[in-house]
């Protein structure tokens, strides 16, 4: 009882010293733009952007993974509590500084598109995100055969999907900062699908980069499955375990069959990083029931991966290939991890006697007050 009693004493202790240097929650994240363009038989186009409109406003770009890392973000919360109309009012008073970010081409001549909405939805929890809607319009110069789009590297990531006249997404492209889209034919006959080699190109790094740099969380999890033991086959049976879990509630919700809004999962993540953390503290040794631990949290994690592929839209035929590469990159990232681990600490120090008293217990407490300040901060919506 003592022992415990002194964990949980030295884990409020660091909570409050993370708490002091800022230590920030997953639903300050920025995400991509998402971008849906069709084509009317009428030589019309319409867009709809879907967007963080306040980090646009605050003018946080993608240099910060985090909008509360950055100078503005300050202005980003104030913005956030706005109602609808006093939002609209800030973008109206942008000056088009958003427009000017954004070229849309037809046979690579650009066209300035024209606002026709803005839907803001009313504030809420203001711990999520709150997507803007932006409607796009404007008229098809006569003769064009291609369509491209560009969002300005200063506004981030976007993702271009591209739909038919029955509202079907023909085709769905993940564009890093500043990327230029291929030129796409108006024809939806014309629009290729994407190929296999393609598809798994793209999202193996996109699921790589989820984890490294971008997944903090879920990099602290795999460390407090790290520091349990550097021995081969607890880190086997524990890696195994959370792979498996997560690919099946990935392939789940990615395949609509079980789905969960993110102010439920992302509590529960961090939530996760303190227990696996905890654990190590009171137990030097992996127990029979670490590994079933490992497989119900790592159901949670792929219901916070699964956002990345919901979000886009993929096209039926992409699904496949995309999960498997998905899920091979997230393999790729968490092994990078684990590789930095063993380099860092585990090969050199992990047979001396101190080992656990200087590595394990101190890393465990630390991962553990992070997430304990993270699951907080995600319930208060902070």
């Amino acid at each position: 009882m003592r022992n415990i009693t002194r964990v949980v004493s030295h884990i409020a202790w660091l909570a409050l010293v993370v708490a002091s240097l800022g230590a920030t929650a997953e639903a300050h994240r920025l995400r991509p733009a998402i971008v849906t363009v069709g084509f009317a038989a009428d030589g019309s186009w319409s867009a709809a952007l879907q967007l963080n409109l306040e980090a646009v406003i605050a003018g946080i770009g993608p240099e910060h993974e985090d909008t509360s890392q950055a100078p503005q973000a300050e202005v980003y919360d104030g913005l956030r509590t706005l109602p609808p109309a006093e939002l609209r009012a800030r973008f109206d008073g942008l000056g088009g500084r958003l427009l000017e970010g954004i070229t849309i081409a037809f046979d690579a001549r650009r066209v300035m598109p024209r606002v026709v909405a803005v839907e803001i939805p009313a504030v809420g929890d203001t711990g999520v995100e709150r997507l803007t809607v932006i409607r796009l319009a404007g008229e098809i110069p006569p003769g064009s055969t291609t369509f491209s789009w560009r969002y300005a590297p200063e506004l981030g990531e976007s993702a271009l999907r591209l739909v038919g006249p029955d509202g079907a997404i023909l085709r769905a492209d993940w564009l890093v900062a500043g990327e230029q889209s291929a030129a796409y034919r108006l024809d939806p006959a014309l629009v290729p699908a994407r190929s296999t080699a393609e598809v798994f190109r793209d999202y193996t790094v996109l699921g790589f980069t989820h984890i490294v740099p971008k997944g903090l969380d879920h990099i602290l999890f795999v460390l407090g499955i790290f520091l349990l033991s550097v021995r081969w086959r607890p880190l086997l049976l524990q890696i195994t375990a959370f792979t498996l879990a997560h690919s099946i509630t990935l392939a789940m919700s990615l395949y609509g069959v079980v789905s969960l809004p993110a102010a439920v999962v992302e509590p529960l993540i961090a939530f996760s990083i303190v227990c696996v953390a905890v654990e190590n503290l009171l137990v030097s040794e992996l127990k029979p029931w670490r590994v079933w631990v490992v497989f119900g949290f790592g159901l949670l994690h792929g219901l916070g991966f699964a956002g990345v592929l919901t979000e886009l839209g993929l096209p039926e035929g992409d699904f496949l290939p995309a999960l498997i590469a998905f899920n091979v990159g997230v393999e790729l990232g968490q092994l990078a991890v684990i590789a930095l681990a063993l380099l860092t600490v585990g090969i050199w120090f992990r047979n001396r006697p101190w080992y656990r008293a200087r590595i394990v217990l101190p890393g465990s407490a630390l991962i553990a007050a992070v997430g304990a300040w993270w699951t907080i901060e995600r319930l208060s919506g902070g």
